[in-house]
């Protein structure tokens, strides 16, 4: 299907196609189903995708290249854990496109359990050469604290600045690879957003496609969140299930 601007119901220049993917099953998530306190072993650091959260990786992959979706995708960010690059990658790596860049803002809840705490840059560089690492703050991981695990209200502070600068990028259509507490905070967390079903939360490997608009091109002080069938059948919202979130008092 094109999706090109013809086809949207509004100015295209004013809006963005996010598609929302959280990581495969990892190793933490194994552990973690049997006994929460396993989430505190150093075993677990920078957990690692499960054979199962390998083969999820696989199905979505097959599932994007037959929805031609990876010929419409600009620009993939992903978390700097392990999990999510690896999901990153494995879904949506090409030797064409698109390109693949790893962001702080977007990861993991932060602090005390080291399934959450990144590696070096230096060795994820070794290990995912095609993944761009200009965005990250330092070799070291220094946001995460071993005493102190992030508030929620700290972390949809940090949703709301990831926002904020995915607003400020060129690309009209990006993939989020990310985790379900940051993706489903996200949705949350978005100003006059009423949640639905697009608020719950995100399985391993499920991707959600949202469209988010300026809302003062809309002329309607409707609900942030909309659903797509409110569109004509033949427009890009049909495609990915789009749900629409408005978001102009949030990018001022």
């Amino acid at each position: 299907m094109d999706v090109g601007a013809a086809q949207f119901p509004y100015p295209w220049r004013r809006g963005k196609v996010l598609h929302l993917v959280r990581h495969g099953q990892a190793m933490h998530n194994v552990e973690g189903d049997k006994n929460r306190e396993a989430l505190l072993s150093q075993d677990l650091f920078d957990a690692q995708l499960s054979p199962l959260g390998l083969q999820q990786v696989g199905h979505l992959r097959r599932d994007v290249h037959a929805r031609g979706l990876l010929d419409r995708i600009e620009l993939v960010i992903t978390s700097p854990l392990s999990r999510a690059m690896q999901t990153a990658v494995g879904v949506f790596g090409s030797d064409r496109h698109p390109k693949v860049m790893a962001v702080d803002l977007c990861r993991d809840r932060l602090g005390v359990r080291p399934c959450d705490m990144r590696r070096k840059v230096s060795d994820y560089r070794s290990r995912f050469p095609t993944i761009d690492f200009s965005m990250m703050d330092g070799e070291d991981d220094k946001l995460w604290n071993p005493d102190i695990r992030e508030s929620m209200e700290e972390l949809a502070a940090r949703g709301a600045r990831f926002l904020k600068w995915l607003w400020t990028r060129p690309e009209k259509e990006i993939v989020v690879v990310s985790h379900g507490i940051v993706l489903q905070n996200i949705l949350i967390n978005i100003p006059r957003n009423d949640c639905n079903p697009l608020c719950k939360r995100f399985e391993h490997c499920e991707l959600r496609s949202v469209v988010i608009m300026d809302q003062s091109i809309m002329g309607t002080d409707s609900p942030s969140l909309c659903s797509g069938h409110h569109h004509q059948e033949d427009t890009v919202l049909k495609q990915g299930s789009f749900e629409l979130i408005s978001l102009a008092d949030f990018i001022k």
